[in-house]
């Protein structure tokens, strides 16, 4: 099949550095990764695994409650925090 194929300019990059130390064919080059891509589209997609966080202690709260802004800004300024 005879097509016109329109490439950005950093895969065009990509392209011409692989021909050259591949020594292969731009069409060669192109059709490899084509079916690379195409195969690896195609397949099923890989159940991904679950991550899972350790719980960590940090220790209690400094103040009672944050409803406080008050006294929030107190505690973590200081009471120069005007």
């Amino acid at each position: 099949m005879r097509t016109t194929l329109t490439v950005d300019d950093d895969v065009a990059a990509i392209l011409q550095r692989l021909r050259k130390s591949r020594e292969m064919s731009l069409k060669e080059l192109i059709n490899e990764a084509l079916r690379r891509g195409l195969g690896e589209m195609t397949s099923p997609i890989k159940p991904r695994r679950g991550v899972r966080t350790r719980p960590v202690s940090l220790g209690g709260l400094r103040i009672p409650s944050i409803d406080n802004i008050t006294e929030v800004l107190a505690v973590a300024e200081g009471e120069n925090f005007k």
